[in-house]
């Protein structure tokens, strides 16, 4: 308000002399105020085009990043994760006994379907070579095969095992077999009209973790966390052969080599390799880095396998050569299962806290494996692959 008073009487102290004077500066001040009028219209145009670039370069941003669906947090615990052999749908088998499908892509994860399938916790599952069927086992002792389309109930085995359901896997297009808490393996032939499995054998003592075969079908393997590595002969329907008994229990299992290589984890972060129809000892081994269990694993590669752990974190080794190649992602509790998608551009992980993550793993086609990380076991523990959403600190100075 001073400031204003004061420039009243000012313009009172002007005399007839200085009149035209005034009017010149009131030219000039006209003059200035249109010129700032233009240069008002040029700034609002730059800030705009600016703000265009910013816009764009977000977008560009987005795309460069979105190259994955979004995470999700569910209400319950995940118990297992399955990709479908052929459409971007996933199923999770939740603690509740329901197994929720999801159909995906980049920009979105969405809820297709909630079927109520078990009394209690379905511990997994999974498709059919074809797609058409998927089968559920679970804690209530139950399987189930549902058909996909329909989302009708094809077959029912109720009381399946005596003991809590703890895998299954899928042997060939008429075959399946499934493992419980108390070391009891069974095979089941859909062609048969009965509901009673076809073979039943006991030959560990804990629950059965992990089952597979090859395409051959004629062994399954089983790990177990008795900490033996038991194998059944198919077609003769007995034991195989069972492997020496680790000090460690055997989480999961994973095959590897066009088949020749069979790989097994177990709970304090070791991984072991068996040749393919030499079960009874494993032929190399791969260090832990954490001691800590590893829970999961899934092949990424003929040679790539990445494992899920205790620490939260998905990591992918090299086994010939035999090396740690970074971290793919990260939970903020310990991962419990993993799958990868019909294209193998895509891994699942599912954690404690009820999250679900998906990572693009393109990159691998173009990663050279051979390239040891410098900087020996802590440089292999924090070293972060492109899929990984930390920023290895060596590459920030690096551009510095």
């Amino acid at each position: 308000m001073e400031t204003e008073s004061s420039s009243s009487n000012d313009d009172d102290r002007y005399d007839d002399d200085d009149l035209s004077t005034n009017r010149e500066i009131v030219d000039v001040s006209t003059k200035n105020e249109n010129n700032s009028d233009d240069d008002s219209d040029n700034s609002e145009l730059n800030t705009d085009e600016e703000s265009d670039e910013v816009v764009k370069a977000i977008i560009k941003s987005k795309e460069k990043y979105s190259n994955h669906p979004p995470s999700l947090t569910l209400e319950d615990s995940v118990m297992d994760v399955c990709f479908h052999p052929n459409n971007d749908l996933i199923v999770f088998a939740m603690v509740t006994g329901d197994i929720l499908l999801y159909k995906y892509n980049n920009e979105e994860t969405k809820l297709v379907s909630t079927m109520e399938m078990h009394l209690k916790s379905c511990r997994d599952v999974e498709f059919s070579n074809d797609g058409q069927t998927l089968f559920s086992a679970a804690k209530d002792k139950s399987i189930m095969l549902l058909d996909v389309e329909s989302e009708k109930l094809t077959r029912l085995y109720e009381e399946a095992h005596e003991f809590p359901i703890y895998s299954l896997t899928i042997v060939n297009e008429n075959t399946f077999a499934t493992g419980d808490d108390e070391g009891v393996v069974k095979l089941w032939d859909l062609r048969q009209q009965t509901t009673k499995p076809v073979f039943s054998l006991k030959e560990m003592e804990e629950y059965v973790s992990a089952m597979l075969t090859n395409s051959d079908g004629k062994y399954l393997v089983c790990s177990s966390g008795d900490g033996c590595l038991t194998t059944l002969n198919i077609p003769a329907r007995k034991l195989h052969v069972q492997s020496e008994e680790y000090d460690e229990e055997l989480t999961c299992l994973g095959l590897f080599k066009c088949e020749t290589k069979i790989l097994s984890a177990t709970s304090k972060g070791k991984l072991y390799l068996f040749n393919w129809n030499e079960f009874g000892l494993h032929s190399d081994e791969v260090p832990s880095l954490t001691k800590k269990a590893i829970n999961c694993m899934i092949p990424l590669t003929e040679n790539v396998v990445v494992t899920g752990g205790e620490d939260g974190r998905l990591r992918a080794t090299s086994l010939f050569p035999n090396r740690h190649l970074g971290i793919v992602g990260q939970h903020n509790f310990p991962v419990e299962k993993l799958d990868i998608s019909n294209d193998g551009t895509l891994i699942a992980s599912s954690s404690y806290d009820n999250d679900v993550k998906f990572w693009n793993v393109q990159y691998f086609e173009d990663l050279d494996i051979s390239l040891k990380l410098k900087g020996g076991k802590q440089k292999q523990l924090k070293h972060n692959l492109p899929s990984s959403k930390v920023t290895n600190a060596s590459d920030f100075f690096a551009d510095l």
